[in-house]
Formats: structure tokens, sequence, C-alpha cells
């Protein structure tokens, strides 16, 4: 039996450029979207931990009190269930993102994505375009090229420096973070954390970048569960780009026979990870757009309509119709809302305290000198306001019953507070030996907190 290939046809060619990625400058369309969502996402990273609300500072998770902050609402480890609902939205709104518009999250809001083209920018300021770049990495050390280095690290590492304290920012109060650091007074626990996240930041968007998204990121890899056949995303027209070929700008293509694709090599110039998205879809692209902003310049050049690279589906370039609302859609869709509703109703329906009452384990109930009985209890309150409040305790469910309480609680803003309470019933309104009874806790400036907890009274 005789094969006939060729001696290349044995070479498995990479799915992406060996050794380091240099992304060419691109400007076009899906670029500038891309700048600008990219702009607007760090300036609100930058500026919501100064955004104040009462005097305080509006967002603010602060693990040592175990309280977030969020405007008017401060949330406790007790509304861990608001955390969930919140995760689940975000999960479905990700999966319904995704069927719809493909990894469009990772090509133009994720963190990664928007710092690593902050510091591309930064290298072409300093060491100059794509092929200078290379040229300088390839030349031996000098004066000038370790300058450029050193001077482009020193400024990659201020900008993680200022990243890693302004994620702080959103743990730490900024005012305080910033005048520990001017004072150099920070803690050891905040040290390590600004050390670790500017070390990252340095790392990922400087070194790693599209390892990071290659290797590292789980999105990458589970994302194809949730394509289908008519999830938008960059791909490449293979029936009209095919044959490949050079050609001058004026020979018509048909007559060479060739397609449209001149085989510049720009889409994988200007590609972030380094892929050729004219090989057919792969899960290393992020959906960024540079390769159809540089198609669709050259196709402008050579007079060829554009969308050779666009963002289209596997059922439009079959010539098959993509519609827009699909079982999937639908489903994620739903069970978005569904969440969204339910985090609404559960946010409607949370009372700003929190209210426990614990008995005295070591004694049931004692007998005082005028034959009283006593029980004693543990009153915990927790004030989830941002004000603090005063509540009046009141007791049902026993006659001419007396309380060690009789002047309203205040509980500061955020406070946890303990009240011993002891109630007090003469034997006589005593009809049996385990009655239930209620704390009645009900604030003063406040009357929908009105809370009731049950509770029992023991006697011989």
């Amino acid at each position: 039996m005789k094969f006939d290939f060729k001696e290349e046809d044995l070479i498995i060619k990479p799915y992406k450029t060996q050794g380091p990625v240099y992304i060419r400058k691109q400007k076009g369309l899906f670029q500038k979207i891309r700048r600008y969502t990219g702009v607007i996402f760090v300036l609100l990273f930058v500026l919501l931990p100064w955004i104040t609300y009462q005097g305080k500072q509006a967002i603010l998770l602060d693990i040592g009190k175990q309280q977030f902050h969020f405007f008017s609402i401060t949330l406790f480890p007790q509304d861990f269930t608001l955390l969930a609902w919140l995760l689940m939205i975000a999960a479905f709104l990700l999966f319904f993102i995704t069927t719809w518009l493909g990894r469009i999250w990772c090509g133009y809001l994720c963190p990664q994505t928007v710092w690593s083209f902050t510091y591309i920018w930064i290298e072409e300021k300093i060491e100059g375009t794509r092929n200078q770049r290379m040229r300088l990495d390839k030349s031996p050390l000098s004066a000038g090229k370790a300058g450029k280095k050193l001077l482009k690290h020193a400024i990659w590492l201020t900008l993680s420096f200022l990243t890693a304290t302004t994620f702080i920012t959103y743990f730490v109060p900024a005012t305080g973070l910033y005048n520990g650091l001017l004072e150099l007074e920070w803690s050891g626990l905040v040290t390590f954390w600004v050390s670790f996240f500017t070390l990252c930041t340095y790392g990922n968007a400087g070194w790693i970048r599209e390892k990071m998204c290659i290797y590292f990121c789980p999105y990458s890899r589970f994302q194809s569960a949730m394509f289908d056949q008519d999830t938008l995303l960059v791909a490449y027209d293979k029936k009209r780009g095919e044959n490949r070929g050079a050609r001058r700008r004026k020979e018509d293509p048909r007559q060479l026979g060739l397609g449209d694709c001149v085989d510049c090599n720009l889409c994988v110039e200007v590609c972030p990870a380094g892929i050729d998205i004219r090989n057919g879809l792969q899960y290393e692209c992020i959906n960024c757009g540079a390769c159809i902003d540089a198609c669709d310049q050259t196709m402008d050049k050579f007079g060829y309509a554009k969308g050779l690279i666009s963002y289209t589906s596997e059922n439009a370039l079959a010539g098959k119709k993509s519609p827009l609302l699909r079982p999937k859609i639908l489903g994620y869709g739903s069970l978005s809302i569904f969440f969204v509703v339910l985090m609404g109703i559960t946010m409607y329906a949370r009372v700003p305290v929190e209210v426990s009452v614990l008995r005295d384990r070591n004694v049931l109930y004692r007998t005082n000198y005028l034959d009283e009985v006593e029980n004693s209890y543990q009153l915990k309150l927790i004030n989830k306001s941002q004000h603090a409040q005063r509540y009046q305790l009141a007791v049902l469910g026993v006659d001419e019953v007396k309380s060690s309480v009789t002047k309203p609680i205040t509980v500061a803003a955020g406070e946890m507070l303990s009240v011993p309470v002891t109630l007090t019933v003469a034997r006589e309104h005593i009809k049996h030996k385990v009655t239930n009874l209620q704390f009645v806790i009900q604030a003063e400036n406040n009357a929908e907190i009105h809370l009731l907890k049950e509770t029992r009274f023991y006697s011989d």
C-alpha cells in the first residue's frame, strides 16, 4: 500500500506562537470598546473605596469585625444566605452571557486582561513596537537595554503596588491604610497581603499573561459545557478565506486560485494568546476581537469585504439561522431572574437586628429570700443597622413577671451586646413546672422592628 503525503504533513503545528508572545499594537472598533470598558472598570476599582456614606466608607468588607458595609446595608455572618443567592446569581449570569456571547467577559472586563493590556502598553512606550521589542530581547546586554528593562519593571512594580493597596482598601478603611503607609505603621498582616497581591499582579500581568488564561483559569476549561452551535464567538470564515496566499492588491484572487485571506499573519501577531484563529475554534481564544480589527484593516487595504474574521456562530458560518431565544439562554436567564427575585425578597424581609436567648446552663431555677422563683438568661442582640438603636424588652406568657432589665437597651451600630436578664415570678402565679414564655424586643424608633423569641421558665 502506498501513501501519498508530503514530509511537512508530519509536522504537528503548535496551537500558539512558541516562546514569548510579542503583541502588535492594533487599532479598531473592538479595541476601542475594550479600552473604554477597561478604563471604566479601572476607574470604578480605584474610586469606589473613596465613596463615603454618612461619614463612613460606603463599601467595606471588614473581616476583623465580620461586617460587610454596602452604603446603608450592613451584612453579618448570619446573613450568609444573601451571599449564597449572590453567588448563584453571578454563576447563572455567567452561564447566560457565555451561552449567548461566548467569552466576552474574558476579552473586555476580566482583570487579568485589563491589567495585561495595561502592562503591554507600558512596555510599548518604553521598549517600542513589536519588532523593536523582539530585536531588543535578542540583542546583547548593554546600558541602553538594561536601562529600559529596569525602568519598565520599576513602573510595573509601582503599578502592582498601587493595585494591591487599592484592593486592600476594600477590606481596610482607605484613609487608615494610606495614613499608615505614610507613617510607616502598617501591621504585619496588612504588609503581608499588600506584598502578596503586589507580587501576584506583577507576575500575572507582567510575566504570566496569556499562560494564566490558558493553564490556570478554570473558565477556559469548562466553557465548552455552556457553548452551543449558536454561541457568538470569534471565528474565521474558512470557505471564504481559503486558499490563503500573498498577492498584489490589484490581482484577482479567484484567477490565482486563492481566497480572501492574504496570509499576512496579523491576526496572530495581535492576539494576546498568540493563537492562530484560522486553525479553527480554540479554547485559548478570549474573544477580545483584536484579530477582527486587524483582518478588517487588511480587507480594507485590498478592497475586500470585511468580516473574514468576525463575531459569529458555527451555525451562521454553515449558512444556518441562529435563533436568539434558545432553551439554554431561556433556562439560564430564567434562573438568574429567579435568584435575583429571591435575593430581593430576602433583603426586604431582613430585620436589622439579630436576637438570641440563652438560658443559664448551670441552674434551671433558684428561689430567692421572698420564696419567689428566678430564672436567668443571656439576651444577645446584634444591631445590623448603621445607627445606634434603643430596644424595649417585655415578657409574655407569665403573669406578674418581674424583669431585671427595666430600662431601654442601647446597642451601638454593628455591636453585639450580651445582656444578662433575670425573671422573677411569685409562686402563686406559677401554674406549671415548665412554662413557655416569649421575650418581646421592640425598637423605640422603628415600629417595624418587633421580634418575639421563645424560651421556657422552670420552677419546682
